[in-house]
C-alpha cells in the first residue's frame, strides 16, 4: 500500500474515533450511582438488570467483571448509562474514582457490555410467588404513551427505569429498576408524580402501585 494513503487512513481513524468520556452522578438512593457515558451501551428504550456475577454470566461480561469489585451489589445498564448499586459497609468516596476508570476504560476498549439479553425473571415477592399475569385492557397503550413520554425521561435521568405491568381494577402496577428500586424516594415519586400524572389523562386510573416495592 501507498505510504502517503496508509498515513491519510490512520489519520481519518483518528478523526473519527470519538474519546470516551464518563461521568459519575448521584441518584435519590443513596446507595446508587449513575456513570454517563457520551456513548451508547444499549439500544434506546432497552435496559437490564443483574444482581450477582452468576446472574451476569453468559449475558453481560462487563456486569460480570463490576461484580468482582467486593462492594458491588445491583448493575443495571440502559441507553448511555450504567446504575451502581454498593454495599453499604463503604462510602463512595472511596469507591467513585475506580468505578468510573473502570466502565471509561471498558467501553474504550470496545469490550462486550451485553452479549445476550437474559428472559425476564419475576420480580421477588413477599409469598415468593411467580410474577402476576396482567389481562390486556383497553387503556394499556393510553398507559404506556404517557409513562414513555413523561415519566422515562425523568426516572432515566435518576439512573432508574420503569416498566408497565398492567392495569386492573383501577390500579397501575409498574416494575421499578435500577435505582429507583429500593430508593427512599420512589414511593413519593410513585404517587406524587406519576400517580397525580395518570389521573390527570385517565380518570379510570384510581391508584399506581410498584411491583417490587
Amino acid at each position: 500500500m501507498n505510504v502517503d494513503l496508509c498515513c491519510n487512513f490512520e489519520q481519518k481513524n483518528k478523526v473519527m474515533q470519538v474519546p470516551v468520556n464518563v461521568y459519575a452522578e448521584m441518584t435519590p438512593n443513596p446507595s446508587t450511582m449513575k456513570f454517563v457515558a457520551n456513548k451508547y451501551l444499549m439500544l434506546t428504550g432497552e435496559s437490564v438488570e443483574f444482581t450477582s456475577g452468576a446472574d451476569a454470566k453468559g449475558y453481560s461480561p462487563m456486569a460480570e467483571e463490576l461484580f468482582k469489585f467486593p462492594f458491588v451489589r445491583n448493575v443495571f445498564i440502559a441507553s448511555n448509562f450504567v446504575t451502581i448499586t454498593k454495599t453499604d459497609n463503604i462510602p463512595w468516596d472511596f469507591i467513585t474514582m475506580d468505578l468510573r476508570e473502570f466502565v471509561k476504560n471498558w467501553i474504550a476498549e470496545s469490550k462486550d457490555i451485553l452479549v445476550q439479553m437474559p428472559a425476564p425473571k419475576p420480580a421477588p415477592s413477599k409469598e415468593d410467588q411467580p410474577k402476576k399475569e396482567y389481562a390486556v385492557s383497553e387503556y394499556d397503550d393510553a398507559i404506556r404513551g404517557l409513562l414513555d413520554e413523561y415519566v422515562r425521561p425523568a426516572v432515566e435521568s435518576d439512573g432508574g427505569a420503569i416498566e408497565f405491568r398492567g392495569f386492573e381494577q383501577g390500579t397501575v402496577t409498574v416494575l421499578l429498576k435500577g435505582a429507583c428500586a429500593g430508593c427512599p424516594s420512589s414511593t413519593a415519586t410513585l404517587k406524587g408524580g406519576i400517580e397525580n400524572l395518570l389521573k390527570q389523562h385517565l380518570p379510570e386510573v384510581q391508584e399506581v402501585v410498584a411491583e417490587n416495592e
